[in-house]
């Protein structure tokens, strides 16, 4: 999922999977901690297909 939101400079995206949403506000679960966004400050968000898988190198 990624979400796009408010902060005070302008906005940010936040990419990850969706952990939990409620009236006020949803985590996000992406690859450096959980990002806690208030629904306020919500622009845009949808769901997104996963990262494809590595290919393998060749020896």
């Amino acid at each position: 999922m990624v979400v796009r939101y408010r902060i005070p400079d302008g906005f940010t995206d936040a990419l990850g999977h969706l952990v939990s949403c409620d009236a006020g506000a949803c985590t996000i679960r992406t690859r450096q901690a959980d990002v806690v966004i208030r629904l306020a400050d919500v622009v845009a968000a949808k769901a997104v297909p996963p990262a494809p898988e590595r290919r393998r190198t060749r020896a």
